[in-house]
């Protein structure tokens, strides 16, 4: 070979000389029609490039046969105009199973990122998108990803028929959505619906008949099953958890294949850490068809006697899920179950205060809010990188525990349970939120931002110097109720566009660009600390950077009444945060959205 490229470069060092300091051009060949050599010289041209191509053909190959085994060829992976080297994406899919897959553990860790996109490209993508969620050598990687992989994810849907491997995809997103810069953009919800349609159009709710969804034989071998089975698994628990975080109708089919009981063959016995989670999404569904699906009721709650009828029977039902815990059991399953909790409490808020058993269900919220928090901190202790990269389930549950905390602590109630423990608990979940947040002015950041403001109006729980009051009022009393135990939150979110509406768009923008310090005694700080919980706080500039908080907070003050006025209005069908975060509230969006 060698000898074949030195005869090759003595030849092309024979060949005429080109004044050029290159080849002929082919457009000097061309106009120079008076020259007498006009006809030799595309006849040079072709010799030179065929022996400069030769010499190069023959330079790659000895250098890859020398290099074969040690330098491999590593493809790039494109997707409109973003390129990742294959070290990029085995980077990305190694954090992904890291750091988001115990959350979801629905892929194989041991399939290569080759073999995903050889399955469908749009899941490939999905997991690189989420695992560009809080990625340090590239921030602008997942704002730059939302557009083209929303554009494959509508192309995708568009193709019929379609496979499971694209309802795997769809459990993913649906988990973790896009970014976006509006909420009446957000197709979380109706994804879920669509993945739920999906599944059932090819047939996965009925893995072991396969054949009656297909139009040619169909033989699954007996990991295909399994696999099959736990992506059906899959959609009801996701489909579950989206439609409690968004306060909507489930769209789940828990029938015969979910039940353990009625498997055959051994195929349909799923791990026990997922029939685990699976059993808690489907107490989650009995709360919400207990208490929120009465027909004779405009807004579809049920009376307050038979609310107190059924807390009790779900009580003993979530006692049941809770015994099947043991020392194995991960701490994200546990905080599934703690999330559980807190979505059947909060029903409390629909209780009448005049009610017998008003205080007792509010002290049972307390405790399950609580109870959740602590295990979200506690999780951050022990693992914490997984809380800032948690689902948007455990987001939305982490945003309703701190309204309640903030309910609470500005009520009647405040004098009944420990001020100190809620105060601190509820710096910490600002902190939480604002950590989970992925990029400047998402939707975690404001609605942080919005749970600090409301918790400064009340006077930072110094309870504005009124004197104790442990009677029994309607402060506690939702205007929103429309959205099952997610009303909470959109109660908040309008009363507190009733409350600062007035100060204009310029105090808005500023709040938003300068996050609120909830605790009115600590000052801002230029420092980055780190609490007894493992949450780090950073100065304002890298909080609005980062996502992160931008002070150290600490408890302070004491509680007040703030929420009045139950009797208003009914703005049951509005929703607040739509109306809220879709520029009405002059908030000064970016291009870069917020990610749920």
């Amino acid at each position: 070979m060698e000898r074949e490229i030195q005869e090759l470069r003595r030849q092309l060092a024979a060949q005429p000389s080109y004044t050029s300091s290159g080849p002929p051009s082919i457009k000097a060949a061309a106009s120079d029609t008076a020259s007498p050599r006009i006809s030799s010289i595309p006849s040079q041209l072709e010799q030179y490039i065929n022996s400069e191509q030769a010499v190069n053909s023959l330079i790659e190959l000895r250098s890859g046969a020398e290099g074969a085994g040690q330098h491999p060829v590593r493809p790039n992976w494109r997707l409109e105009g973003i390129t990742l080297s294959q070290d990029q994406v085995d980077e990305l899919f190694h954090r992904f199973f890291t750091l988001f897959h115990p959350f979801v553990p629905l892929l194989e860790p041991t399939t290569t990122p080759a073999a995903y996109h050889k399955g469908h490209a749009l899941l490939f993508w999905v997991v690189i998108s989420v695992a560009a969620r809080h990625y340090p050598p590239d921030p602008n990687l997942l704002p730059s990803l939302s557009s083209p992989i929303s554009k494959l994810l509508w192309a995708t849907l568009a193709d019929v028929p379609q496979n499971y491997i694209v309802v795997k995809a769809l459990c993913i997103l649906c988990t973790w959505p896009l970014p976006i810069s509006q909420t009446s953009h957000d197709p979380t919800f109706m994804l879920a619906g669509t993945m739920m349609q999906v599944a059932m159009q090819i047939g996965l709710h009925r893995p072991s008949h396969a054949q009656d969804f297909a139009r040619f034989k169909v033989e699954f071998r007996e990991e295909e099953l399994k696999d099959r089975v736990k992506t059906w698994v899959a959609c009801n628990i996701i489909s579950q958890r989206v439609a409690t975080g968004y306060g909507q109708p489930p769209s789940i089919v828990y029938d015969w294949t979910l039940v353990p009981s009625g498997a055959s063959g051994g195929h349909h016995q799923l791990p026990r850490e997922v029939q685990i989670r699976l059993n808690i999404e489907r107490f989650c569904n009995k709360v919400t068809k207990s208490f929120y699906t009465n027909r004779m009721d405009p807004v579809g709650l049920v009376d307050d006697e038979q609310r107190s009828v059924m807390a009790g029977f779900l009580a003993h039902d979530f006692e049941e899920i809770e015994s099947q815990f043991d020392e194995g059991t991960s701490m994200i399953t546990y905080l599934y179950l703690r999330a559980a909790g807190l979505h059947f409490r909060l029903s409390a808020f629909f209780d009448s205060p005049d009610s017998p058993e008003y205080h007792s269900h509010l002290y049972s919220l307390w405790y399950a809010t609580t109870a959740f928090l602590e295990c979200v901190f506690h999780l951050y202790k022990i693992d914490g990188g997984l809380v800032p990269h948690a689902s948007n389930y455990i987001l939305q549950m982490i945003v309703a525990a701190g309204f309640t905390l903030l309910k609470l602590l500005n009520s009647f109630f405040a004098d009944n349970i420990n001020n100190a423990r809620g105060r601190e608990l509820f710096m910490k979940t600002i902190r939480a939120i604002r950590t989970i947040s992925v990029a400047t002015n998402d939707l975690p950041s404001r609605l942080a931002e919005v749970l600090a403001q409301l918790w400064k109006s009340g006077g930072s729980g110094a309870r504005n110097g009124h004197t104790a009051n442990t009677s029994i009022d309607s402060s506690l009393q939702l205007k929103v109720r429309c959205r099952m135990s997610m009303s909470l939150v959109h109660d908040s979110v309008w009363r507190w566009r009733e409350a600062f509406q007035t100060k204009g768009p310029d105090k808005l923008e500023a709040a938003v660009k300068n996050p609120t310090n909830p605790d009115s005694t600590v000052e801002s700080s230029a420092s980055s600390t780190v609490n007894d919980s493992g949450l780090a706080t950073t100065s304002n500039s890298i909080a609005m950077t980062s996502g992160l908080p931008s002070e150290a907070f600490s408890a302070a003050g004491t509680g007040s009444t703030m929420f009045d006025d139950p009797n208003e209005s009914n703005y049951e069908v509005f929703d607040p945060q739509m109306w809220l975060l879709d520029g009405l509230g002059n908030f000064p969006f970016d291009e870069v959205g917020w990610s749920t």
